[in-house]
């Protein structure tokens, strides 16, 4: 029995709580040209939880962050690059194509951290949505889990930094007005190059890198903090761009940015390598030789402080091109976000 079908028969006899969507199946019950997706209830092999809490927490010095919210496992935008595809093997999926067809919704999100905030043993601090899969892949705009965990953090006034690389962001502008009111909220667009030929290959089922410029528009013209990670860097194919994409994001109203070189862990390398000999065939060898040198002759080091941004001579060019462009284009700090407004919805409830 394959992974799809083997799933599927679990969850139904679990009566789990989770969506699961798989590419072969959808176009029987939705036109669609892509994408299928059938309702099934939880499913603790896949959602290794049951799904009791929804906040995850780390204590890794490099992300700049110690908890976080992933409404998604899988990610239907496709980048090839990825470094969270291996996780889908853990629910016996591959890295492949699976990662991005197989789509784990966790459909009681919300609700869990609605739970969560409640409980006196919340710690008021940011989240970030997402640390691995995009909160706004396609899925996103039917299903609108990442805005219902929005409304619970506006309710709760409690501080959300959101990285995406997709324009469906500014769908929840209402949402993301009440948190900065409340100086709780950042959104992080990211942007891998502005070459739109090159993105439809690289990241297919992405927002072109005019709409993610203009995401950004839109969020700054509602005084929504906003600003751009210029993320992954790959040497010898975008880190050129660095100063262009620092100034097109400054001007489109970008107002702090960050930055990340590549990581290929485990199944990615080999993924990345077979689209670089496909796509750059000429390019390749340059671009997996300026990836080891910045990774101890690896093409992935997960050493904690460096895994972000490398080592060696290159990521020392790379890192003082980025801030030099940064300077030239004028961008600021990142903000601190507050939790002085946060507010638990029974304590409100005290106040009538």
């Amino acid at each position: 029995m394959n992974s799809f079908k083997r799933i599927t028969k679990i969850a139904i006899e679990q009566k789990a709580d989770i969506l699961l969507i798989a590419g072969d199946f959808f176009t029987k019950v939705n036109p669609h040209p892509r994408y299928i997706y059938e309702v099934i209830k939880a499913l603790k092999e896949v959602s290794n939880a049951g799904t009791k809490s929804i906040i995850i927490r780390n204590n890794s010095p490099d992300v700049g962050f110690e908890t976080s919210l992933n409404p998604y496992r899988g990610c239907e935008h496709g980048c090839i690059y990825c470094y969270a595809r291996p996780t889908h093997e853990y629910l016996g999926f591959s890295a492949g194509l699976d990662f991005e067809s197989k789509i784990m919704v966790k459909t009681n999100a919300p609700e869990l951290l609605r739970a969560e905030l409640e409980s006196p043993r919340w710690q008021p601090q940011t989240l970030v949505m997402s640390g691995v899969t995009d909160p706004y892949q396609p899925i996103e705009r039917k299903v609108c889990i990442t805005r219902g965990c929005l409304e619970v953090l506006a309710k709760f006034r409690n501080p959300v930094a959101i990285i995406t690389k997709n324009r469906l962001v500014t769908r929840d502008i209402d949402v993301l007005r009440e948190l900065a009111a409340c100086n709780a909220v950042a959104v992080n667009i990211s942007v891998t190059s502005l070459n739109s030929s090159l993105q439809r290959i690289l990241e297919p089922r992405t927002t072109s890198p005019r709409g993610r410029l203009d995401a950004i528009r839109q969020l700054r013209g509602a005084n929504i903090p906003v600003g751009v990670m210029v993320a992954p860097i790959i040497p010898g194919l975008t880190d050129h761009e660095i100063p262009k994409i620092l100034e097109a994001c400054v001007k489109a109203g970008a107002q702090f940015a960050g930055y990340t070189i590549i990581r290929l862990p485990w199944a990615v390398a080999p993924l990345f390598e077979h689209w670089l000999e496909e796509h750059f065939p000429d390019r390749k060898e340059k671009v997996l030789g300026r990836i080891r040198d910045m990774r101890g002759d690896r093409l992935n080091n997960p050493q904690w402080h460096t895994r972000m941004t490398g080592e060696g001579i290159f990521a020392e060019q790379i890192a003082s091109l980025f801030r030099v462009s940064c300077r030239h284009a004028g961008i600021g700090e990142r903000p601190t976000l507050s939790t002085a407004s946060f507010q638990r919805t029974k304590e409100q409830l005290k106040l009538f």
